[in-house]
């Protein structure tokens, strides 16, 4: 059944229906790894979903939002009911857009370049503020996705360490389509071990306590190689209606 011929009690269903689920295959995603549940977070991602349905899912117990875009983001915002639920940026950031938007959310989870940390560093500096923010890596070295290339990393990292006003608290990715488990868990695996080398060394500034990978498609993957933050979107609202 198509979304827009659901009506809105169903729709309030479906999302308390797919948020139980979700919960339940992160949760055997994690003991089958290992690893306690309660350390995996389930961000709900909102790109193109209305208000009201963000609003029930928080009422079903979301607590992190995501949005991909600024403008979006901001439409929605005095709308949502966001006293007990924090939200993250996750979608790529133009430089010229970080004034709007950094201190309207938790957390950035896309920094990309050292030119858009400087960007956050000077615009937070001058409010008097510190912005939390991820370091998105491109782990398949797709020319079609933004995040920084693997070789760029350390000294990436390094460079932003340095930086007033901007604190990366991990990492985040997206990894290459696959066709079989086999090649994504080796994504993820790769992701882990990057996480893991750069949380053992310690530098100043960074706080490798956040591992942002696994969508709809992947979560339970993900899980299973170490992520700590999955960034669920039609899995929970349903086939994206544009």
């Amino acid at each position: 059944m198509k979304m827009e011929t659901l009506s809105l009690e169903e729709r309030f269903k479906n999302i308390e229906h797919n948020i139980g689920v979700i919960r339940e295959r992160i949760a055997a995603a994690a003991k089958e790894a290992g690893r306690n549940p309660e350390d995996i977070k389930l961000m709900a991602v909102t790109k193109t979903v209305e208000p009201m349905f963000i609003n029930h899912a928080i009422e079903c117990g979301i607590d992190l939002i995501g949005e991909n875009k600024v403008q979006e983001f901001l439409s929605k915002k005095p709308y949502l009911k966001l006293d007990n639920c924090k939200a993250h940026l996750i979608g790529h950031l133009q430089t010229n857009k970080v004034k709007q938007i950094i201190s309207e959310v938790d957390m950035i989870q896309s920094v990309d370049s050292v030119k858009l940390a400087g960007e956050i560093s000077k615009r937070a500096t001058a409010l008097g503020i510190t912005v939390e923010c991820l370091v998105e890596v491109n782990i398949g070295d797709e020319e079609s996705k933004t995040g920084l290339d693997m070789e760029l990393l350390y000294d990436t990292l390094h460079q932003i360490s340095l930086m007033p006003g901007i604190k990366v608290k991990g990492l985040m990715t997206i990894p290459p389509i696959c066709e079989d488990d086999e090649s994504l868990n080796k994504y993820f695996s790769k992701m882990h071990e990057i996480f893991i080398d750069i949380k053992s060394k310690k530098l100043d500034n960074i706080d490798m306590c956040i591992l942002s990978m696994g969508m709809s498609g992947d979560y339970e993957a993900a899980v299973r190689n170490g992520s700590d933050l999955v960034r669920v979107g039609s899995a929970i609202f349903g086939p994206r209606i544009y």
